[in-house]
């Protein structure tokens, strides 16, 4: 199953809350709540992924990134946390790096992304 760029925003997303609250912590009402969508969406999304293996939930209620939805998920979130370094270094404001960013992520090739990270690590 190929998954967009919104199923990697959600992924992403359950990520970033598993960093902040726990990994065994995030709900569904959590996930709404950081990404400003209703729960009815929330829930059509979270079917979605369970479905494609991406993601579980369990008894509680608490979502899990498989091994597949994780390395989506870290893919993404690396890229994001890098283009939205890239932005603000080249002098882009935080709020306009981080949409930027989040367009940046989902478009780029894996070939291209790994050529870019090298070539700029370099020049560090």
């Amino acid at each position: 199953m190929k998954i967009h760029a919104s199923g990697e925003d959600y992924l992403e997303a359950i990520l970033i809350l598993q960093k902040q609250m726990g990994e065994s912590a995030v709900r569904s009402v959590d996930l709404a709540r950081h990404m400003g969508f209703s729960k009815p969406s929330i829930s059509h999304a979270v079917g979605v992924l369970r479905d494609g293996g991406f993601l579980a939930m369990d008894t509680d209620g608490f979502l899990h990134l498989t091994e597949k939805g994780r390395k989506v998920a870290e893919k993404i979130y690396e890229r994001h946390r890098f283009f939205t370094e890239q932005l603000i270094a080249a002098g882009v404001d935080e709020a306009t790096a981080e949409q930027d960013a989040c367009r940046i992520e989902h478009a780029i090739s894996d070939t291209s992304f790994e050529k870019l990270k090298k070539k700029i690590g370099k020049a560090d």
